[in-house]
């Protein structure tokens, strides 16, 4: 399907309120020639009557075409702006709810500020469309008839005229500034693109970009995508400033073909001399309907090329595929995995291969590898954000296959080994982890996770603003708030990716032990690159070449204790 039948399937909804917009349109321009005629003709008229009861109509008309005009010029931007909210909600609801299957699997590839670009301005591009294309585009149409018609009335060359000159300058401008401005249009968007891409990674990156002295650098590099950018509006510009010198041009030259046409007529006294200035103005007033239409050929173009955006990225095939009858959720937290294979590529090296594993309920776990052993990945496969190339994963006796996705992430609470933490308060980001959370709650959380204290330090205690990612916090305050807002969470299965990261190891210790007494009756997964504490791990395993192994005695024992290299060098055996 082309994208312009797409691009109007998703906007069909809307299409009622783009009717009746494109007919206040019409109304409001109509009312608009209504008062141009009127106007010129009881002028003209005044000039020769010398009563006024003979043009009282003619100002009565005069007045009524005023007030409604300005009724019906209210009507039309009140509806006009409402269709578009509602455009604007109707697409950005559709293109989230096409790009949430497809996160992270398959949006790991896009850089931020191209999505945050699609997602913003794109889809903004498309909130316009209804109100800068399509209904200019039907109120001309409808004009250029009712005008043709009424100048036709009075001399039937003078509606050929003005079909001609709005053929011209609704039809051939637009199409030829199209042609000029389609190139131009897509670089546009593109540059604006990666500007907010490269924008992005500038303030996510300045930091290390300043420490590394690579500041002017990557400045220069934003400025010539700036400049690529203005060198496409420029063009834009370029553009739309001849298009409407040759609309204003055009203008003129089918005004001067108007009296070209009435003067002779009045001249041999086929026409009355008191419509003269009735009927150039008539088509002056008619014209107007004209002018916004290259401008709109531009909004149309920019509109394709922006949906497109749009389309190429909803298309994207989802890495995981929803079952069309969903199971329900089991009422189990046992974990059953056998013969899993997984590779980031097609074709590439196996991340996990032949992995097996079970887990009890209420049983804890612990997986220790080196970086790069596929600890994360597992996880992620557990939460069905990848699909694995081969093997089964069951939770509770059900295949996560089975499951909605949702209700299978809503069977686990993560404490992931990159926290993201959102621009907001310390309150808000616990409330993640159960919105229906007392202050009690959460601050009960918090004093098992060791970070009450440190809040309680904080200017505005739990209400303090931490910042985009928490940089107001600490790395180790980062890791202790996904803590509590993880044991806040009323999951059956508590997985714990890297939970001592960022801490020192009197804190990890104290920290650890406490998350083991507050999963009290949870199923627990904690991955490390080293042993964990037996609070955490009462079976410790290993994960080297994409397996799971079982710690060897020497080590498992006793406190948990070892490095990996320890681990690996005990030889560990057994799956």
């Amino acid at each position: 399907m082309s994208g312009a039948r797409r691009l109007a399937r998703l906007v069909a909804p809307a299409g009622g309120g783009i009717a009746l917009g494109s007919l206040l349109s019409f109304a409001t321009l109509a009312a608009g020639v209504g008062l141009m005629a009127t106007a010129a003709y009881a002028i003209s008229r005044a000039a020769l009557v010398t009563s006024f009861v003979e043009i009282e109509s003619a100002l009565a008309g005069v007045r009524a075409f005023a007030l409604a005009r300005g009724a019906l010029r209210y009507a039309e931007r009140y509806t006009a702006h409402a269709v578009s909210f509602r455009l604007l909600a109707r697409v950005r609801t559709w293109f989230y709810g096409a790009i949430e299957p497809l996160a992270p699997a398959a949006l790991w590839r896009h850089r931020g500020g191209d999505l945050l670009s699609r997602i913003v301005a794109d889809v903004e591009t498309l909130e316009q469309l209804a109100v800068r294309a399509l209904m200019p585009a039907a109120a001309a149409i409808a004009v250029t008839i009712a005008a043709s018609l009424l100048l036709a009335f009075f001399v039937p060359a003078l509606g050929l005229v003005l079909v001609g000159a709005m053929a011209a300058i609704g039809l051939a401008v637009p199409l030829a500034a199209r042609g000029a401005a389609r190139s131009a249009v897509g670089t546009q968007l593109a540059a604006r693109a990666e500007l907010a891409a490269s924008a992005v990674d500038a303030v996510q990156g300045l930091p290390d970009l300043l420490a590394m002295g690579r500041g002017p650098g990557f400045l220069a590099r934003v400025d010539a995508l700036g400049e690529r950018l203005d060198r496409a509006e420029r063009r834009l510009a370029l553009v739309r400033g001849l298009a409407a010198a040759v609309t204003a041009l055009l203008a003129t030259l089918t005004l001067v073909a108007v009296l070209l046409v009435a003067i002779p007529l009045v001249s041999d006294g086929r026409l009355d001399g008191v419509l003269l200035a009735m009927l150039p103005l008539t088509t002056l007033a008619a014209l107007e309907a004209a002018l916004p239409l290259p401008g709109a050929i531009e909004h149309l173009e920019r509109g394709l090329a922006a949906a497109g955006r749009l389309f190429d990225l909803a298309d994207t095939p989802p890495a995981v595929h929803e079952p069309e009858r969903p199971a329900s959720p089991p009422a189990s937290s046992g974990i059953a995995i056998r013969g899993l294979r997984f590779a980031y590529e097609a074709g590439g090296a196996p991340v996990l291969d032949g992995l097996d594993l079970d887990v009890a309920p209420g049983e804890r776990v612990s997986i220790a590898g080196a970086s790069g052993a596929g600890k994360t990945t597992l996880v992620s496969l557990l939460l069905r954000f990848w699909e694995p190339a081969a093997g089964v994963i069951r939770v509770g006796g059900r295949d996560v296959r089975e499951l909605a996705s949702d209700d299978v992430r809503a069977l686990f609470a993560v404490v992931a080994q990159h926290t993201h933490l959102f621009a907001g308060t310390v309150r808000t980001n616990l409330l993640l982890g159960r919105p229906d959370a007392s202050p009690e709650q959460l601050e009960d959380a918090c004093r098992r996770a060791r970070l009450h204290d440190a809040i309680e330090r904080l200017p505005h205690g739990y209400d303090t603003w931490i910042g985009e990612n928490g940089q107001l916090l600490s790395g180790g305050e980062r890791q202790r708030l996904a803590i509590a807002r993880a044991l806040l969470r009323d999951a059956p299965i508590l997985i714990l990716d890297e939970p001592a990261a960022h801490l020192d190891a009197a804190t990890a210790a104290e920290v650890l032990a406490a998350v083991g007494e507050a999963a009290e009756g949870r199923t627990v997964i904690a991955i490390g690159h080293g042993a964990l504490p037996p609070a955490l791990a009462a079976r410790p395993l290993v994960l080297e070449a994409g397996r799971l192994l079982s710690f060897p005695p020497s080590v498992g024992e006793g406190q948990g204790g070892g490095t990996l290299g320890e681990i690996s060098a005990g030889r560990p055996g057994g799956g």
